[in-house]
């Protein structure tokens, strides 16, 4: 029995603790692994979720990035529970795990990076650092290889690609809302509110669709207040709704007709494939990591970053023509079932993970 531990910054609502939860899952149904999570900070949603399960979850409760005292609390539990590898995601996990390496001797570290945004820079410079210290570097997309290169100087040959993934019969039972008769189409945004994801192009975007469509935002995060106020600006607040956090995107997908994401980078997109899956059709933009998983005009449609026009554009095109839409809709679920299921995705962990450890 091989002992796992999976450390992660947080275990919020949010793309990379979702992989966290099914990879920690998925793993122990193989059979050979014992797991174990940890988060860095106060136990959240999926920690719950986790605990459901019956995998065990450590939170360190630290309230700051500067908080260096987890790592001696890290290397105790690596002691303490006989952990043999310690599969790190994000830059601050990847960090304390870094810094315990020097604590315990004969433990595998593995790292992942998970995104593909610029700033803050200093994040890449730290990775440029500690990534000395994982033997592998684990990214979901050929974007994050890109910049986990140039950004951070992981040398290609110590970077693995495994893609994110999700189990494509959770998602079978979903049917894209229709609009009422006479109603609005319905769109929607499911994610983190944050800068990044450029929700308030979204919302310009409702403007220049006229009234013909009504945008449900699922998420909570700190651009809500953003959002908001851009939905003043553009005298669309009667076509926005923000809903809070959702416990499970299925619950959101069965309230949309199309998924719009219009990010200016992703390191994946897991909701794109969330939604594929589910048959909802996506608009998104043609940037870094996104661009890996939708295949503009076969799976889904990919317009400029910024430009919200375009995106204005995407998503009226999709509404009415309904022949592109079946379309891109079955591409879409036959892309997923064959690049991002866990069936297959799995294994390329299990690989992974029971391989002998390479020198550092």
């Amino acid at each position: 029995m091989t002992r796992v531990l999976l450390l992660i910054t947080d275990l919020e609502i949010g793309g990379t603790p979702s992989v966290v939860r099914e990879l920690a899952i998925r793993l122990r149904a193989l059979g050979g692994f014992e797991i174990h999570v940890a988060c860095l900070a106060s136990a959240g949603p999926v920690a719950t979720q986790l605990l459901a399960e019956g995998i065990p979850v450590t939170a360190f409760e630290a309230r700051r990035s500067s908080d260096l005292w987890v790592v001696r609390e890290l290397a105790d539990l690596i002691e303490r529970r006989s952990i043999e590898i310690v599969f790190s995601f994000l830059i601050h996990a990847n960090t304390i795990a870094a810094l315990a390496s020097f604590m315990a001797n004969r433990v595998r570290f593995i790292q992942s990076i998970q995104t593909t945004q610029p700033r803050p820079r200093w994040h890449w410079r730290l990775q440029r650092l500690v990534h000395r210290r994982a033997e592998v570097v684990v990214v979901p997309s050929e974007s994050v290889a890109d910049v986990a290169q140039r950004w951070s100087r992981v040398p290609r040959e110590k970077i693995r690609v495994i893609s994110n993934a999700i189990d494509v019969a959770d998602y079978a039972s979903i049917t894209p809302a229709p609009p009422a008769k006479g109603q609005p189409y319905p769109i929607g945004f499911i994610g983190r509110l944050d800068p990044i994801k450029c929700v308030p192009d979204l919302v310009e975007a409702v403007l220049y669709l006229g009234g013909s469509v009504h945008l449900h935002i699922f998420g909570d995060g700190p651009e809500r207040r953003a959002i908001e106020a851009a939905a003043q600006r553009f005298g669309v607040e009667r076509l926005v709704t923000l809903h809070g956090a959702v416990g499970r995107p299925q619950e959101a997908l069965s309230r949309i007709g199309l998924l719009a994401l219009p990010s200016r980078a992703e390191g994946f997109g897991l909701v794109l494939i969330e939604a594929m899956a589910a048959r909802v059709p996506v608009v998104a933009t043609d940037v870094p990591g996104i661009r890996n998983v939708v295949k503009h005009n076969e799976t889904g449609l990919l317009v400029p970053s910024g430009d919200a026009r375009a995106l204005a554009l995407a998503i009226d095109q999709l509404i009415r023509d309904s022949q592109l839409r079946a379309t891109l809709v079955e591409h879409a679920r036959q892309d997923v079932e064959r690049r991002f299921a866990w069936s297959s995705v799995i294994q390329q962990y299990r690989a992974l993970l029971e391989r002998p450890p390479e020198p550092l």
